[in-house]
């Protein structure tokens, strides 16, 4: 009880210190790639290079704004201050903690809790984000493939990966949309989900029973549905947050490109778009931070595949994701820590 009572208390330095040693196991994990981009640093245009910032704050705008459309359209005003800070955050905590995005949803969920929006409005908004990203990034996908398909690097590979990605999206977002519209599908999937990981975690720690609770989870999927159904009675109102979603993206390849131009590379943006995108596919398994390694060796190949040599793209890939998750983790970490040494959000 002792121990409970201590955990209740210190539950925002304890997690501050695990937060700090993630960051640090970041850094660990960069370690070759920031001796790389200092090496590197005497072959940019400085100037061309800080337009990372402005395009990255763009970035950050975009998803503020998506956010606070989702939200409104649910009956709940969040200033847009607030969701630009919660929008850092989610980069920090999907950066240091590697779990395909799953911590992201945790923290956005929590966090949320505080500004008054319950859990299920939170993971709905949270997903819903994903599904206009993936869908936006479709227009993306074909550009890319004109562009490659205009500057003669659209060879089989590039169009069966670009075709298998753009099935993946869709079939994805359309499945996803499946369970959710309904009540039953999205108990019955849920149910079993919840099953499982309680039945997981009941294997490997003897002693545990439920780390789930499918009462909370069955009441949380069903404010879900209901909300999903508010924002499915009128597509018109969803215009917004798709180009939000298609400014998120186009920003991120944005930023990569002008890496490649601060190098003095002026190369075909299609095999970007295609690197970009599987890069960042094949980083959500990856079990190191940042997905660190998968994601320079999927782009890479990605690249030179598309014609871009591995001399060029080493390094700038290698400086391009230094600079993107420093420009991302410290103003995060800071608005992190700020929002743990605020009151503790109660439970609803």
């Amino acid at each position: 009880m002792s121990e409970t009572h201590f955990l209740r208390r210190r539950w925002k330095l304890i997690l501050n210190i695990v937060t700090i040693v993630a960051m640090l196991g970041l850094v660990y994990a960069l370690r070759d790639q920031i001796v790389s981009t200092i090496e590197n640093i005497g072959r940019v245009n400085y100037w061309v290079l800080l337009l990372m910032i402005p395009i990255e704050a763009l970035n950050y705008d975009a998803y503020a704004r998506m956010y606070r459309t989702f939200f409104r359209l649910l009956g709940d005003r969040v200033s847009y201050k607030e969701m630009f800070k919660v929008s850092l955050e989610l980069n920090l905590v999907n950066h240091i903690f590697p779990s395909g995005g799953v911590s992201g949803f945790s923290y956005f969920g929590l966090r949320l809790k505080k500004i008054g929006i319950s859990s299920g409005k939170a993971t709905l908004v949270q997903t819903m984000r994903f599904i206009f990203l993936f869908l936006s990034f479709e227009i993306l996908l074909v550009i890319g493939l004109l562009s490659l398909a205009i500057g003669g690097s659209a060879n089989n590979l590039t169009i069966l990966v670009a075709a298998s990605l753009s099935t993946l999206l869709i079939v994805g977002t359309l499945l996803l949309a499946f369970i959710i519209g309904s009540k039953q599908r999205i108990k019955s999937f849920f149910t079993f989900f919840t099953n499982g990981i309680n039945s997981i975690v009941r294997t490997v720690f003897k002693g545990k029973t439920e780390v789930l609770e499918t009462v909370r989870v069955e009441r949380m999927l069903n404010e879900l549905h209901e909300n999903y159904l508010i924002l499915k009675s009128d597509y018109g109102q969803l215009k917004k947050p798709f180009f939000n979603g298609f400014v998120a993206n186009f920003t991120e390849i944005l930023a990569v490109y002008v890496v490649y131009i601060a190098f003095g590379h002026w190369i075909n943006p299609g095999a970007i778009i295609l690197a970009y995108a599987l890069a960042n596919f094949a980083g959500l398994i990856s079990v190191l931070p940042g997905g660190i390694g998968i994601y320079e060796a999927i782009m890479t190949a990605v690249l030179a595949a598309a014609g871009v040599p591995a001399s060029i793209s080493i390094p700038v890939t290698v400086m391009y994701r230094v600079i993107n998750i420093t420009i991302q983790v410290i103003p995060g970490y800071y608005f992190y820590h700020k929002a743990l040494r605020s009151e503790a959000p109660q439970e609803q």
